[in-house]
């Protein structure tokens, strides 16, 4: 897994008072809140009560103790709960989230009051302190997200789901800074559509490392087949995949190719890698690479075809969202007449657990012009039925901005008769989609997994990371 994808998450919480409300509240919200996050397995920094009133944040002086605490904690932190068990000070609690420093993701809470509830002794008002705090937060200039009700229930499992939804974005927000992405090898010389501006993904904290494929095959000649790391690397080529129609010599030359990208990748703090993977390749090696790329997309370390380095980028971003592991893939073909519905495909280098029944075979498209015989490890498998989100970050010079299109299907079990990776799916809308991609100019390279991700997805790169989104089914 990348080094900057995280499992354990910490949140900054913050609690709101308002002093002529029922402080009790207060301590009521601090017991709700603990439970919840140690279910989820969330870490936190907050307020003890020896720091401030019960430890929420009603004053100057609980903002300044509040963002002094964060800042402390600043490496930590991965986002930001406010929670207003009543009305709350709105001034304070963005105070504190602006002194802090943080640029995280903060997500705001608010209890909802009951009918039997609303004499002066226990209502609380967060209905209307939620609208006063983001009025103030908008004031800083401090972007926040929203609970899926406008009011709701620290114990209750629709702030539950929110707080899943909150832990995914702040991953994908994290995993998003400083990325550095491998290119292997020059484009192929054909595919001006997989272009791409070093210079604006740089403007986005992004770098590109470059290694040449020369430099590659030097490095596979000099390795053994009796090398630890050989043996290594071929028995989880063999996990990956049946790989009983391969010739013992192909998969050492494929473990070679392994041990020397995965050195390259873990000296230089790679964290998705975009391969030159035809025809170089297949004419020093005798082999293709797909299958490396298959588990390193499994272990979360994405690899994209084609030197796609906005693909590769894509899955990645997939992947550090929900944890499930991401392919690329071309928009390629129809579906009969069934106009909601595509074919999904490339030849063979998708993650073996999103496959049915993974095989290890050769690439018979490519091996038209260089040999089948020198196209072994690539997958054949069939995508599992389940949900879809597709997504496409692009890089676009004539704007001088990085954009993307992100939106949910469904990958289906309809029949299809064909080889390489493959995945009917079926969205709707698709012809509206399709004609966007195609007038927007976006490549023809997909990026997709298994999740229900495209809500954060969207909100994490427009209100976040500054990358415009384009979310298909809210066109």
């Amino acid at each position: 897994m990348s080094r900057k994808i995280l499992q354990q998450l910490t949140f900054g919480v913050i609690v709101g008072n308002r002093g002529f409300f029922p402080s009790y509240l207060v301590t009521e919200a601090r017991r709700d809140a603990a439970r919840v996050f140690e279910k989820l397995g969330i870490k936190t920094v907050i307020l003890d009560e020896s720091q401030s009133k019960l430890g929420g944040v009603e004053t100057w002086q609980d903002a300044k103790a509040c963002a002094e605490l964060f800042h402390r904690h600043r490496d930590e932190i991965n986002g930001v709960v406010i929670l207003l068990p009543n009305f709350g000070d709105e001034k304070a609690v963005a105070d504190a989230v602006r002194l802090s420093g943080l640029t995280v993701p903060v997500l705001v809470q608010a209890e909802q009051d009951s009918l039997d509830k609303m004499g002066l002794a226990t209502r609380r008002d967060s209905f209307c302190g939620k609208i006063s705090l983001c009025n103030n937060l908008r004031q800083c200039g401090i972007p926040f997200t929203l609970t899926s009700r406008h009011v709701c229930t620290v114990a209750g499992e629709d702030f539950a789901g929110d707080l899943r939804r909150f832990t995914q974005l702040c991953r994908l927000v994290h995993a998003m800074k400083g990325v550095r992405i491998g290119a292997i090898g020059a484009r192929p010389a054909a595919f001006n559509t997989v272009r791409y501006s070093e210079k604006l993904l740089e403007r986005m904290g992004v770098s590109v490392e470059t290694l040449d494929l020369s430099e590659i095959f030097t490095r596979v000649g000099r390795l053994s087949d009796n090398d630890l790391r050989v043996d290594e690397k071929l028995a989880l080529l063999k996990d990956n995949a049946d790989t009983g129609a391969i010739p013992a010599q192909k998969l050492h030359t494929m473990a070679k190719l392994f041990v020397v990208i995965s050195e390259w990748v873990l000296a230089n703090d790679i964290d998705t890698t975009a391969i030159q993977c035809w025809t170089s390749l297949q004419e020093n090696l005798g082999i293709n690479v797909c299958s490396i790329m298959s588990i390193m997309s499994g272990q979360l370390m994405p690899s994209a075809c084609e030197v796609d380095v906005m693909g590769a980028l894509s899955m990645y971003a997939l992947a550090s969202c929900s944890l499930s592991p991401a392919s690329i893939a071309d928009w390629n073909n129809n579906f009969g007449d069934e106009q909601d519905k595509c074919v999904l495909f490339h030849c063979g280098n998708f993650p073996a657990e999103s496959l049915e029944n993974p095989v290890m075979g050769t690439a018979d498209i490519i091996g038209t012009t260089v040999g089948c015989e020198n196209t072994c490890g690539a997958v054949h498998g069939r995508m599992k039925a389940g949900p879809l989100t597709y997504f496409r970050l692009s890089s676009d010079d004539f704007t001088g901005k990085v954009r993307a299109y992100v939106g949910e299907g469904t990958v289906v079990d309809d029949p299809l008769d064909t080889v390489g990776c493959r995945a009917v799916v079926q969205i709707p809308a698709m012809e509206p989609l399709l004609r966007y991609i195609c007038e927007q100019g976006f490549e023809h390279h997909v990026a997709m997994n298994h999740s229900a991700t495209a809500e954060v997805l969207h909100e994490a790169f427009t209100k976040y990371l500054g990358v415009e989104c384009y979310w298909h089914a809210k066109a």
